[in-house]
């Protein structure tokens, strides 16, 4: 369970795929390793075992930094029934491991009790747009925008650490600086601690997502997202503006103490 991780010193994920579908998702490499006939966000697996197994690995390795979660979200639908990921939340922070956590889904907020009570625990929600129209169509089953803020502040409100994730930015859809400072300034209401910000990637699998989804709602993006695919010059020229964009936002917010651009 305690699996090692770029993004921090162990991951804990207690499910294989996400119910979340969302179009951008990093973690669908994930399906060449799983068997499955289904399309990556149509399975679930379900790490029944997974609190016992944590409960042994954390009396043995090395107390580290674990992000919740790496490779699914921990807290889709299925967590309503399991409660996997908050018995494991409650093992790992009991055994004084750092946590830092990301969900695109309100029941985050059923665990606050948890994250206070951690010495050293973060809370975060990802926030790409306040469109719901949008929303759904990118982030098809997640919690709304609003649900996951909301979740943000009461997290705030009993004294946790928070942190947006606002990514990954897609090109003509979520990047423009009217849906950059909508969110921003939100976020600053929500008196989140920080944000990070981060660019599309076209990882494996994901660009084919995209353009699927783009097909159903936005043919006239097509060419746009096939040049920056295709084209290492275009993609670092729009990744360069994009940074500047963010900068100068967040400069008009008054938020770039709180603010991580990791655009190119």
């Amino acid at each position: 369970m305690l699996t090692k991780s770029g993004i921090s010193d162990y991951s804990v994920n207690c499910y294989v795929g996400c119910l979340h579908n969302c179009v951008y998702c990093y973690a669908r490499y994930m399906s060449k390793f799983t068997n499955h006939c289904e399309a990556w966000g149509q399975f679930l697996d379900v790490k029944v075992n997974a609190a016992d197994v944590l409960a042994r690995e954390v009396k043995r390795k090395p107390t580290g930094k674990i992000f919740f979660s790496s490779a699914c979200d921990g807290w889709q639908p299925a967590e309503r029934k399991y409660e996997l990921t908050r018995r494991c939340l409650k093992i790992a922070t009991d055994a004084g491991f750092p946590i830092r956590a990301l969900s695109k889904s309100n029941l985050i907020e059923r665990d606050i009790d948890i994250f206070a009570a951690s010495v050293d625990a973060t809370f975060g929600c990802t926030i790409t747009t306040l469109d719901e129209s949008l929303r759904r169509r990118i982030e098809i089953a997640a919690s709304s925008s609003e649900a996951r803020l909301k979740a943000l502040e009461k997290a705030k409100s009993a004294g946790v650490r928070t942190w947006a994730f606002c990514g990954p930015l897609l090109p003509e859809l979520t990047d423009s600086r009217r849906n950059i400072e909508a969110v921003i300034s939100r976020l600053a209401d929500a008196d989140v601690d920080s944000i990070i910000v981060d660019k599309l990637n076209f990882r494996s699998g994901v660009y084919e997502s995209i353009i699927s989804m783009l097909g159903r709602f936005y043919p006239e993006l097509i060419p746009k997202y096939h040049r920056l695919f295709s084209n290492r010059q275009e993609y670092d020229e729009y990744a360069y503006k994009l940074r500047v964009r963010v900068k100068e936002v967040a400069a008009c917010s008054g938020l770039n103490g709180k603010l991580e651009v990791i655009i190119g």
